[in-house]
């Protein structure tokens, strides 16, 4: 397994303690702190990283990281938090169910990238062992899960860009700027809706605002981002697939909750899928084909 397999997987298990410590801040800080307030703790976190490297802002890229910002730094945390509010924890996998599909079919496109039919049978697979394992396990169909549609298709496109754009700026830079960019309106957001008295929200909804803040907004879109980058947004992004069954290895770990044979069954499932994509062979295809195709420079160390 290559560098971009090891680092979209770091990244991976970095956003996947992020829906259950949502769901464990959302009861007592609210959908706009959780989601916003996690943007804006991060945006101090890049901006240091941005001054402390005398980092200059990337002013041909500005609109692609305005997209970004708006995303993976406000569309998907302020939707998901919004309607983890009202559905189960089930329901959450069902973004991870559809994410991978979605980044992997945006990425395709927008960073022309040329994957074969072998790719996608295998990432169809993955989708539907995973939704269909969403489902059985206790999802179901509620109005607020069209915020989580909503979230994965924010989600999707600010991952494909922020890959393409990884491409031509540090990984780390691309998230950080996003960050600082919409930061006013984050700030802003969080700011107007912060509980009062403090005092009463307990140290673990802290907790866990700070995990998705550092960690889910930030330092796991480091790695993420470097390996969309290396490997290529369409194929690296099946790799999320398994975010879902290290979301269930946290849980169980930390909470006690228990694993049953449909999780293994499921699991070895997609991870087969997730395998066959991955040795699919793009065969120097990323980037395109062609007269008009968009070759992009390796990212910057």
């Amino acid at each position: 397994m290559n560098r971009a397999w090891w680092w979209g997987l770091a990244g991976t298990v970095g956003f996947s303690l992020t829906l259950p410590a949502t769901q464990i801040g959302d009861p007592f800080l609210g959908p706009d702190v959780m989601g916003m307030g996690r943007a804006a703790v991060a945006a101090i976190g890049a901006a240091a990283w941005l001054w402390l490297g005398r980092r200059p802002f990337p002013r041909r890229h500005a609109l692609a990281l305005m997209v970004v910002g708006l995303g993976v730094v406000i569309g998907f945390p302020w939707l998901s938090a919004a309607a983890l509010t009202r559905l189960p924890a089930a329901n959450g996998a069902v973004v991870v169910a559809i994410l991978p599909l979605a980044t992997a079919w945006v990425g395709a496109r927008r960073a022309r990238e040329v994957m074969p039919a072998r790719f996608w049978a295998a990432a169809a697979a993955a989708s539907a062992v995973v939704l269909g394992y969403a489902l059985e396990t206790g999802g179901r169909a509620a109005w607020p899960d069209l915020a989580l549609v909503g979230a994965v298709m924010a989600a999707a496109v600010g991952y494909a860009e922020g890959g393409r754009l990884a491409r031509q700026m540090p990984a780390a830079d691309v998230i950080c700027w996003a960050l600082v960019l919409v930061s006013p309106a984050t700030v802003w957001v969080a700011a107007t809706h912060l509980p009062h008295p403090w005092s009463l929200v307990p140290a673990r909804a802290w907790v866990a605002l700070t995990y998705v803040a550092l960690v889910s907004q930030l330092l796991a879109f480091f790695a993420w981002y470097r390996g969309l980058a290396l490997g290529g947004v369409a194929r690296i992004s099946q790799v999320q697939y398994l975010q879902l069954f290290c979301t269930l290895g946290w849980a169980s770990w930390l909470l006690g909750e228990p694993l049953t044979w449909q999780d293994a069954v499921a699991a070895v499932l997609v991870v087969g899928s997730v395998a066959i994509g991955q040795r699919t062979n793009l065969s120097g295809r990323i980037g395109g084909t062609g007269a008009g195709a968009i070759r992009e420079r390796p990212p910057e160390t």
